[in-house]
């Protein structure tokens, strides 16, 4: 890596769907419209409904906790003098490594990008998906100023 080269690190992660105040917010307000027409379903003699009215809250909850669990995974991508490092951090805290000699890394991507085009690095027979909770357009950004980055390096 030339002296005047600066290294290059990028922390990919994905958007949280909802802010806790929009969370609670929205739970609020579905919980409120479910039990203004579970009690009209109850008085119309249909009380078997306002459990499927409850059910339909209780699934929106879990769903959202799922997916807020899942927006706590990491990326770290960083390339210095000792070489190009990705570093996945899982939502459950799990991390992985993967290195690879930024002489021989290509960086793999559709360019205009379409909906099913992936960043991939690729060094004598590994590959690794990077950023696969990025949008196309996203991924390509990353792609362009990586390739930059290697370029600098070499």
């Amino acid at each position: 890596m030339p002296a005047d080269a600066r290294p290059f690190e990028a922390t990919l992660y994905p958007n949280p769907p909802v802010g806790r105040a929009g969370f609670i917010a929205l739970m609020l307000a579905m919980s409120s419209a479910s039990s203004l027409i579970g009690v009209g379903f109850a008085l119309a003699g249909a009380w078997p409904v306002v459990g499927f009215l409850g059910l339909d809250v209780l699934l929106l909850y879990l769903a959202f906790r799922l997916v807020r669990r899942q927006a706590q995974r990491r990326e770290h991508i960083r390339l210095d003098p000792t070489g190009l490092r990705v570093l996945r951090v899982d939502a459950d805290g799990v991390a992985r490594e993967w290195r690879f000699e930024p002489c021989w890394v290509q960086v793999v991507m559709d360019d205009p990008p379409r909906s099913d085009s992936w960043l991939t690095l690729a060094s004598h027979g590994l590959s690794l998906r990077v950023g696969a909770f990025l949008t196309p357009p996203e991924r390509l950004e990353l792609a362009r100023a990586l390739r930059g980055a290697l370029r600098g390096y070499r």
